[in-house]
């Protein structure tokens, strides 16, 4: 056989992606054991590893599915009844679509994304930051992990190679640099105030990668922060474009949670500190519509903007999408809708502004009220949720738990998590996979269960806390 575990690319071998590692199997075994009528502690199972929010059963936005309607289906357009049915601007949207797409959804784009739509991009960056931004500095992607991928192939040229990354981090950032053969350089987060980014921590980091001998070529950012939640200041960001100057580093900038930000520090753009710092510092930054109030994971829709980088390096990257022809034209669509809604005076703006308005006060509460049940549970602290969809709240496990934990091969978090699972249907992210600081225990957790289960989940999480720490005190 050509290919075993001894034969395939050790890389393949070496990469994990903790968010939908092996508790995800465990939970969707116990999900097929319930369809199959067999009785367990609870009737359902939820899925709170991951930024899902559809699957947790959130609201599509009406009118980004009325315009997908209309552009995979063309011919509803000459249909009798249509303007009775769809809003004049979703109607005037799809046939925009179509003129500028004379393949429609079913055709391949340019590599680089639809150009009006890429414009459209152009526009929401200008308004959003105040500054000039360009269709051909926009690649449109399969949600902003493709961005990433591409970004870290492109960095990573040997086995010394190293990208800088925050700790906890993101799993989506060790498997890909581990899939090219690259090295990941941990900076951590302080949580003791609550999850900042400290120039004086990544100073560290860079110099002990360098002292090991890995010559260390970009740095990563997640503002707001995954799975920590926290928000830059705008001054933080401007620190770190100012050492990322010094040091001679790419800026990685992953800033798909922008629209989810409940605290007082609102999100700035490191595209917007870069420019009007008029730094010469080399910027990749990310967007997706998988998060914010629209939440289409399904559809892999994003774009990833480039400043300051190389024609030349511009033109392999265009080689690198054209391998995969194009990312998919729903997402594009998606993508478009975002970043250029339905408009004041518009047919749809109202339900549209309520539908948003509605998605983010309840998101924003379902925070709260999480972070203040976590903090009331026994051994359990959580930091201030400023942004994103996660909780990370730290558990202290007592030393027979820890013990437990060693006898059963697990780490001590993922033990709590298994246990959560297997009493409640709970499913979160053990710390671990996170690469949590060294003696610390943590677990991730969404705050998408819609709010009439919310308490529910709250309740049950209380319950099992309670009975774990009774059983291993």
């Amino acid at each position: 056989m050509q290919l075993t575990p001894d034969s395939i690319n050790p890389k393949v071998l070496e990469a994990q992606y903790a968010v939908r590692g092996a508790l995800v199997l465990r939970a969707m075994q116990h999900e097929r054991a319930l369809q199959q009528k067999q009785t367990l502690p609870f009737n359902e199972i939820l899925y709170c590893n991951i930024g899902n929010p559809h699957q947790l059963k959130q609201k599509p936005i009406t009118f980004f599915r009325q315009v997908l309607a209309l552009t995979d289906y063309p011919d509803l357009l000459d249909m009798q009844g249509c303007s009775e049915v769809f809003p004049a601007d979703a109607i005037a949207r799809a046939k925009d679509f179509h003129k500028n797409t004379p393949g429609g959804t079913g055709a391949y784009s340019e590599s680089q994304g639809l150009r009006h739509v890429r414009e459209n991009v152009a526009k929401f960056i200008a308004k959003r930051d105040g500054v000039t931004a360009y269709a051909d500095d926009i690649f449109l992607t399969d949600g902003a992990s493709q961005g990433v991928h591409i970004s870290i192939m492109c960095l990573v040229k040997n086995e010394l190679d190293g990208i800088m990354i925050p700790i906890p981090q993101y799993p989506l950032y060790t498997a890909t640099i581990s899939l090219n053969g690259g090295r990941a350089v941990g900076y951590y987060l302080d949580e003791s105030q609550g999850w900042t980014l400290d120039v004086s921590e990544l100073d560290r980091a860079l110099r002990e990668a360098r002292n090991q001998g890995t010559n260390v070529r970009a740095l990563a950012v997640i503002n707001p922060g995954n799975p920590t939640g926290q928000c830059l200041t705008e001054a933080n960001i401007r620190q770190v474009v100012e050492f990322c100057e010094r040091n001679n580093l790419v800026i990685l900038a992953d800033e798909v949670y922008q629209a989810n930000v409940y605290g007082d520090v609102p999100f700035t753009s490191f595209r917007k500190v870069v420019t009007h710092m008029k730094s010469n510092v080399e910027l990749i930054s990310y967007h997706s519509v998988s998060k914010g109030m629209i939440g289409e994971c399904g559809r892999r829709g994003g774009y990833m903007e480039l400043i300051n980088i190389d024609p030349v390096v511009v033109e392999q990257i265009y080689k690198l999408f054209s391998i995969s022809l194009c990312s998919n034209i729903a997402g594009q669509i998606i993508v478009d809708l975002m970043v250029n809604p339905p408009a004041k005076g518009d047919p749809s703006h109202d339900q549209y502004e309520r539908e948003m308005k509605d998605l983010f006060e309840s998101l924003k509460r379902r925070s709260q009220k999480l972070h203040a049940a976590l903090n009331s549970m026994k051994n359990i602290t959580c930091t201030e949720i400023g942004g994103a969809m996660y909780a990370f709240p730290s558990i202290h496990l007592p030393p027979s738990a820890v013990q437990a934990a060693k006898e059963a091969g697990m780490t001590p978090d993922t033990f709590y998590a298994v246990e959560l699972l297997d009493a409640t249907g709970i499913c979160v992210v053990p710390g671990s996979g996170f690469r949590q600081k060294q003696g610390s225990f943590h677990f991730r957790t969404t705050f998408l269960p819609s709010e009439s289960k919310m308490d529910d989940v709250i309740d049950k999480l209380r319950k099992f806390n309670q009975s774990f720490m009774d059983k291993y005190s």
